[in-house]
């Protein structure tokens, strides 16, 4: 990736990508149609399984994944596919000596790993552009063999308690036996893509690499409906020609003389399941011809499957290059005619590495201009990265529930009960789009949440399709008839913090704040959301709301979603907060539309009393424990006792996100009815004036509903800056250090639960033990912290002040503190004054050696003390907030 600070020279170059997208936007361009759009992985999740006990990953592990036809969608290395994948595109490499092709990610499933699931390869995503003109794509592949079973056997030995096996740990990197594979896209057309592969010998002997460029259909055609004829390929005059009704011609070309290899991507029965073969030439036929000499291919070359098989041999130090073309129709070159495929001379150099420089160049000048020159080299570097992994995470994402829990015609009826298991009130859905993903990997399904913080930061270089999205899951195939969002599909009904509001509010405050339309069809599917929390999460109709584990996982040491009705029930601090956010995101909505369209002033009055009686209610109750100046749960046990859940964690700082700042002009005059009503409403309910705070600035009023009021909040803080408490060298810390010798326990009926400080990885087994919220710096809910801090800063700028950090002797306002998180959660990815990325943690040669030390992984979360990346290691979905800050955060003085 080119990380240079030099502006593009002349307009072309700087208008370009701008000007596809405009293009793309508008509807008379299809750049966006192609993209990055195939999976990491595909096995081991939900859609594909058809199991009678919902254990997805042994009902499809990666052992079959080569072998086993997907129902739903594909996977693979450096893919691209088009916007409904009828074709995939992608990379397969073997080194001479692994027991299979290296088509696709190896990791661990969630029962495997000592922390749940795991991938164990290096790849990284280093630059894309927002129609997919540009992308580069890295991987680290050893010329050893890739040590499989050690990965699974070490990490079954061990235990909770020590950190995760990873592929670094087993040696196989030593003496740089490894060969750096580079996979640059460029786009000569909207249906011209270039694949340039080069493969870098790191090791200190010349060595020999296959490399097979693979295209091949998703196979749509088994499952018995007779709208999907069977497409095919065949080799035609030196090139891979495809032939699909639905995506239209292809034609595959490779320079050189490589080997066609073609095969079907159909099930190999026998291999699996000791059964029958629909054809000799099933989807790893391939595999085993390239591994074996098997006659697996076949020999009159077609098929759905086809590879162009490279064998290459490097010196120590040196490099090899393929270059592959793949073209489609319509197409200028041929014409919109479909035979032209066979007959139309395509020359894969033609024009090839002027177009990838072109594209290079063009992505330097977009970024350029995106991110402010005034910015250092590495926070560009970092905020590109994070930019290209938000994009490289662009997913086709297929799931008709009803088909899946019915089952399809052309095969066997699913077992009973299935919906019983998971996501049987969800017949509805029915997706079939390409979707931002948390992590192409770990997480290759939508999360309700995670999007809402995608498409914030992509707003910044792709607004249209950040609305775009955030649209979508309001939609009727996805939202509930009765107002829920899906969350996820491991189970829809799980509830996720309501963030869809502010993320629309974000989204177009950085899109020039002039799509009104999309506010308020945004609106009005929200109201419909709102609704649905208010009737389900408020058990007591006491305007305190329950909620579950609301995406914080493991935070509690009560299982927030699961507890059992015989105890009693909890009342949380922070679902309670995100509903007063909510109200407010809609009241902040609610009084741009009334701008321009007087009707919406009515709902802003019931979203401006709604918040009032929703924080009234937090604050007046047992939920603030004005002792330690502080939000906590509490439990109500039946019998009438109440518990508070006295643990300082990020759930008693959601409270201070629920804040609003708007100034006199979306009142007074211009909304007489709102302004009058919100001035009786405070005369009348004067308990409620501690929320709604004004000030005078530059002849204008501000105002601000907050439902944590200054005073309380400067109390607050002292507890939430304390650096050996939430305080930490890189951001906020999802729970206090101060409980690492401090844990809280509670004991009900014969249960123990307990929450101490845990800076890493989970030690429990709650929600897979894959996450942990007991102590790590989660970039999310920081950045939300800082921006609430900011609210507060705009009523009164300079004059809210702290001491920070607590202890220090110093002060800052409001607003500088929040700067110094956003610069500290930035500093995670920045090199040190020892030179190393905290990121890196303690691996010395991801930190320090050349080839790795800025590859950048955008981990789940980060580790309270250090920094370290921990989770998956690809969540460049919320973690690509980090760019988000370094956009809105000055630089340091």
């Amino acid at each position: 990736m080119a990380t240079s600070r030099s502006r593009g020279t002349g307009a072309a170059p700087r208008m370009a990508e701008g000007e596809r997208l405009a293009e793309a936007d508008a509807g008379t361009t299809p750049w966006r149609d192609w993209g990055p759009y195939l999976s990491e992985r595909a096995w081991g999740s939900v859609r594909e399984d058809y199991s009678a006990d919902g254990n997805a990953w042994d009902f499809f592990p990666h052992d079959h994944a080569r072998s086993r036809v997907y129902r739903w969608n594909e996977d693979g290395m450096a893919g691209f596919c088009d916007a409904t994948q009828n074709w995939c595109l992608s990379l397969g490499l073997w080194n001479g000596v692994d027991p299979i092709l290296k088509e696709r990610m190896f990791g661990l499933t969630g029962p495997q790993g000592n922390h749940g699931e795991d991938v164990k390869e290096y790849w990284w995503y280093l630059d894309a552009t927002p129609t997919h003109s540009w992308n580069t794509w890295r991987y680290h592949y050893p010329q050893r063999e890739f040590p499989y079973g050690d990965l699974i056997a070490e990490n079954a030995r061990r235990g909770k308690l020590e950190p995760e096996y990873e592929l670094v740990d087993t040696g196989i990197f030593d003496q740089s036996r490894y060969w750096v594979v580079t996979v640059d896209y460029a786009k000569a057309g909207p249906r011209d893509l270039l694949m340039n592969i080069t493969v870098d010998n790191a090791g200190p002997d010349e060595a020999t690499i296959h490399v097979l460029p693979t295209l091949w259909f998703r196979n749509t055609w088994s499952w018995g409906y007779s709208d999907h004829p069977k497409p095919s390929m065949r080799l035609a005059a030196g090139r891979v020609v495809g032939d699909h009704s639905r995506s239209g011609p292809l034609v595959l070309v490779g320079e050189g003389d490589p080997e066609y290899l073609f095969c079907e991507n159909e099930t190999n029965a026998a291999r699996l399941f000791g059964g029958q073969n629909t054809t000799h030439y099933p989807k790893d036929g391939i595999n085993d011809h390239v591994l074996h000499g098997a006659d697996t291919v076949n020999p009159d070359h077609h098929g759905t499957k086809a590879a162009l098989h490279y064998t290459l041999t490097v010196p120590a130090g040196g490099q090899a290059r393929v270059r592959v073309r793949l073209v489609g129709v319509p197409h200028p070159a041929l014409d919109a005619d479909s035979a032209a495929l066979t007959t139309h001379p395509i020359d894969v150099a033609d024009g090839f590495d002027a177009t990838l420089a072109d594209r290079r160049a063009e992505a330097d000048a977009f970024y350029d201009a995106a991110i402010p020159v005034a910015r250092e080299q590495e926070e560009y570097r970092v905020a590109r990265q994070a930019f290209a992994g938000l994009l490289w995470g662009k997913q086709f994402y297929h799931y008709d529930v009803n088909r899946w829990l019915d089952g399809d015609p052309g095969q066997p009826v699913p077992p009973p009960g299935r919906g019983l298991i998971r996501n049987g009130s969800w017949r509805h859905l029915n997706n079939h789009e390409v979707i931002l993903m948390p992590d192409p990997w770990e997480y290759p399904w939508f999360a309700a949440w995670d999007l809402a913080f995608h498409c914030v930061t992509l707003a910044h270089i792709d607004p249209q399709f950040a609305k775009d999205q955030l649209i979508l899951l309001l939609r009727e195939w996805y939202m509930h008839p009765n107002g829920q969002l899906p969350a996820y599909e491991w189970n829809f009904s799980d509830v996720n913090p309501p963030v869809h509001g502010w993320a629309a509010i974000r989204v177009f405050e950085i899109d020039a704040r002039t799509d009104f339309e999309f506010l308020a069809r945004i609106f009005h599917k929200l109201l419909i959301n709102f609704t649905w929390w208010v009737n389900s999460k408020d058990r007591e109709q006491d305007n305190l709301f329950e909620g579950g584990f609301m995406g914080l996982d493991n935070i509690s040491p009560l299982d927030r979603s699961s507890l059992p009705p015989d105890v009693g029930f909890l009342e949380q601090a922070d679902s309670t907060a995100w509903m007063a956010m909510y109200a407010l995101d809609l009241l902040d909505i609610a009084l741009r539309l009334a701008r321009h369209n007087r009707s919406y002033e009515d709902v802003a009055t019931k979203f401006f009393e709604h918040f009032l009686t929703i924080a009234g209610a937090a604050n007046g109750g047992v939920m603030w424990d004005d002792q330690d100046a502080y939000f906590y749960d509490v439990l109500h046990l039946v019998g009438g006792v109440d518990v508070p859940i006295k643990v300082k964690s990020l759930v008693g700082l959601v409270p201070l996100r629920a804040a609003l700042t708007y100034d006199g002009s979306v009142g007074d005059a211009n909304l007489p009815d709102f302004t009058a009503r919100a001035v009786w409403y405070l005369a009348n309910h004067p308990e409620a004036l501690s929320l709604f705070h004004t000030h005078d600035a530059d002849g204008v009023r501000h105002r601000m509903l907050a439902l944590v009021p200054p005073d309380r909040l400067i109390r607050l803080l002292g507890n939430v800056f304390e650096p050996s408490g939430l305080l930490g060298d890189y951001g906020i810390r999802s729970v206090s250090a101060w409980h690492r010798e401090h844990p809280f326990s509670i004991r009900i009926g014969d249960q123990e639960a307990s929450v101490d400080y845990e800076p890493a990885e989970s030690t429990t087994n709650l929600f897979g033990g894959n996450s942990n919220w007991r102590g790590p710096i989660w970039m999310p809910l920081n950045v939300l912290l800082v921006e609430a801090l900011r609210d507060y800063e705009r009523l009164t700028p300079g004059a809210l002040t702290v001491e920070y950090p607590t202890g220090s002797g110093s002060t800052a306002t409001v607003g500088q503190a929040a700067d110094d998180i956003a610069r500290r959660l930035v500093s995670i990815f920045l090199p040190g004054p020892d030179g190393r990325r905290p990121v890196h943690g303690w691996y010395d040669l991801l930190a320090t050696d050349p080839r790795w030390k800025d590859n950048l992984p955008f981990h789940e979360y980060f580790h309270g003390d250090t920094g370290m990346g921990l989770g998956a290691e690809h969540q460049t979905g919320w973690t690509a907030l980090v760019a988000h800050l370094i956009l809105t955060t000055p630089p340091a003085q």
